[in-house]
Formats: structure tokens, sequence, C-alpha cells
């Protein structure tokens, strides 16, 4: 920009267009075209995603036309995926605007735009959810109830289950699905379980790091589909998938939480598995129609986004479940593996760089993922024994493959998603579809 248009305070200039006043709005719009620069794109949409002022958004909409040559009507998602495979060119007062425009809504939202915020990820790309920060309430320290007394849960009903230290839990996504958080202590352990219902993705991390014990929240925005979480302590954003801040003080400090393992599974096969579990109560403190398969219904019927992403990969459809694998030791090397193959393969063994694993998908179709070493297996009966080629006998366990001399082969971490946002945050993904 030149001297004349850095002088001009353009957030000020998008805010105005929110002004009750003709004539404040009427200035606004003309300053902003004669100013205009690349960096405003952002602005623009974002604006005309939120404004209910008709001459705002049409103004808008043809300044975009004037300034990009690009046509997309009032489809914004569009708009969006246009921008976001565009070099970025953020405004150097981009994050002062969303910071004073998000902040209309929801006054904690000034904390996670500052321009002193260093940033791991696209700042246009981060976008909100509609819903105030912790809009959809994490559940912490929830109630529990024993299994025989959550008489609630249908066998058939989809529960996500966590073994820490023998402390055995059944989440039920019918309840999580509202809620897509919980904080918590399991088996002595500090956890977050965060379900990314958009995503399809539900990750169980181990909160503390080091003296720390970072409390975690629902922010209200997205990256890439994905929910963005927030700390209480320095309101830094974090990403779901990585496990890691991506904008905020946090940035750049080395942080990266450990993730435990989750399974998904049915209530009836957890049940049988871990008589002693724990349940989610239906005691959540909130109002809900918690019935099996109610939240999210429409969405998960169809396999259309809710929210834009910047490219999509057609080798799975967008919703096809995988079994997502990144395994410590190997960022570089991010495997998706369609859960389709592993009902058709129960047993696959594979490797990333030099780390040997074996998939065990049970009858229920839950999927479990354990080191293998220089073991190689021949056959499992879905159930608890595997039997590898020198015919040694080894027991499944929620913690790891156990042979009768004692010998164990630890779980590894693994989790289930969507293959388009598993594929929006590792493009470069090896994906296992059928027989390689």
């Amino acid at each position: 920009m030149d001297a004349k248009a850095a002088s001009v305070d353009i957030p000020a200039q998008f805010i105005n267009l929110f002004s009750a006043e003709r004539e404040s709005v009427e200035q606004a719009l003309n300053t902003i075209e004669a100013e205009w620069a690349p960096g405003f794109v952002p602005m623009a949409l974002e604006t005309i995603r939120l404004t209910r002022n008709p001459i705002v958004a049409h103004r808008l909409l043809r300044t975009l036309r004037n300034k990009t040559g690009q046509e997309f009507g009032f489809d914004i998602q569009k708009w969006l995926q246009w921008m976001w495979n565009q070099p970025e060119q953020r405004e150097r007062s981009y994050a002062a605007f969303k910071a004073s425009l998000y902040g209309l809504i929801d006054p904690a939202f000034r904390n996670y735009f500052k321009e002193s915020h260093p940033a791991e990820i696209r700042l246009d790309e981060v976008v909100w959810g509609g819903v105030r920060q912790d809009g959809i309430p994490p559940l912490r320290a929830p109630a529990m109830l024993e299994a025989a007394a959550a008489t609630y849960l249908e066998d058939d009903n989809v529960v996500f289950g966590i073994s820490i230290n023998g402390d055995a839990r059944a989440y039920p996504q019918r309840i999580l699905a509202w809620h897509e958080m919980f904080i918590d202590e399991v088996g002595g352990v500090p956890v977050a379980g965060v379900y990314c219902t958009l995503c399809g993705t539900v990750i169980l991390y181990k909160t503390k790091q080091g003296e720390t014990n970072h409390r975690l929240g629902t922010s209200g925005f997205l990256y890439r589909s994905n929910k963005l979480m927030y700390d209480q302590q320095t309101q830094s954003l974090w990403s779901t998938l990585w496990g890691e801040p991506v904008i905020g003080p946090l940035v750049g400090k080395g942080i990266k939480l450990d993730y435990l393992s989750v399974v998904t599974t049915s209530w009836g096969e957890w049940r049988r598995r871990h008589p002693h579990t724990l349940a989610l109560s239906l005691a959540t403190g909130h109002v809900r129609d918690y019935g099996e398969g109610v939240a999210y219904r429409d969405y998960f019927a169809t396999d259309d986004l809710m929210f834009n992403v910047p490219a999509l990969d057609s080798r799975l459809k967008n919703k096809q479940e995988i079994f997502a694998v990144m395994l410590s030791g190997h960022a570089d090397k991010p495997l998706a593996i369609s859960t389709d193959f592993l009902s058709a393969n129960p047993l696959y063994q594979d490797r990333i760089g030099n780390t040997r694993f074996v998939v065990l998908t049970d009858r229920s179709g839950a999927n479990r993922l354990y080191e293998s070493g220089d073991v190689e297996f021949k056959t499992w009966d879905g159930n608890t024994d595997v039997i590898d080629i020198a015919s040694r006998r080894w027991t499944v366990t929620e913690d790891a493959l156990e042979s009768s001399s004692g010998v164990k082969l630890h779980r590894l971490p693994a989790y289930r998603a969507f293959w388009f946002g598993w594929f929006s945050a590792y493009p470069h993904t090896r994906l296992i579809k059928q027989a390689p």
C-alpha cells in the first residue's frame, strides 16, 4: 500500500460497515474501494458473511468482483476456496480486524487475534463456527455411571472407549456430539477427549506437560473444518489434529500434547470386554436431546461439508472413515487406512519407517493398533487371540498384545477421522484403501 493508504485505519472502515448510520456505512464503502489492496479480500468476505445489510453485501461483492476478476456470486464457500488456493496476502492490520469484528460477538474472541501473536497457520483460514467461546459446552469432570446403571444405552449405540491404568470408560457418541470435549482425570492422568463432529475425529490428549496442565476449551473457531481449541491460561488457539498451539503466546514454545488410545466401538462390545467400565451419565448439567443419532443427523447423512476446505481428494468420499496413524518420530509419514479396507482385512500388518505394526479390527468394527517388532502374525479370532507364524498365542488387551511368556507388544495411539478432514491436515498422507 502507498503512504496515503497506509494512513487509513482499514479495520475501522470495515467495522463501520456494521454501523446503523447510513452515511458512515457509505463513507466506509467508498474508502475501502478507493484504498483497495489484495489483503482486503478476507476482510470483505467475512463482512459479507456476517452483515445483515444487503447494501453492504452487494457493494462489497461488486468490489470483490472488480478487483479480483472472479465471479462466484454470493457463494462465500467458493470465494474462500479460491482465496485459500492463492498465496497468502495478509494485510498488516488483519488480526486487529478479526479481533474487532468477532469481539462484537464475544469479547473473549479479542484475545485470540492480536498483531503481536505468532501464527503457524493462515489467519484467513480461521473461520468462525457460529458459537461463542465454549458455546458448545465441554463436559468438565462429568458424572459417570456403573455399567449396570447405564440403562439408557442400547448395545448397538456407538461409544468411544478408553482405558488408562485399568480405568475403563465409555463416552457415548450420542452425548459427546453435543459437547465435543470432555476434560477429566482418568486412571490418575489429566486428559481431554476431543470430538470434532465435522471432521469425524475423536482424539484423547494428556493435557499435562511438565508442570503445566493445559485447561482446554472450545474456541468457537475452525481451521479447515476442524475445531480449534483454546487454553484458559493464555487464550492461545490449538489445532485439534496436531495437539499443539497454532496462534497465540504459546506458539514456538515447543509444546505438543501426547495423545492416547481411543477406540470407536459399540456399547455392547465395550461392556463385554470391560464389564467394570464406567459410562458417561445423562446428567450433564445441560438440556439436550441425547437420543442415538440425533445430533448432526443431517450432516452425517450426506457427503456434503458444512465448512469448506482448500482442497479435497476424490480417492475416497469426503466422509469415508479412515484409521489415522501418526507414529512418534515419524511426523513426516502420516498414514490413513480406509476402515472399509480394515473391515475386509481384520488383521493388517505394515510399517512406517523402522516401526512395524499390526492393526486388529474386531467383530464390532473397532480398530486397534499395536507395535509388532519382529513378530509376524497369521491369524486372529476377532476377539481376544492372535496367532503368530511361530504358532504362539497373543492376547488382545487395551494396553498391549501379551504372549503367554509375558512378552508385550504395546498399543500405539491412533483414531478415526473423516477422509477430507485428515487429508486437509496431512495432504502428503499415504492412503491404504485396497490391498497394497
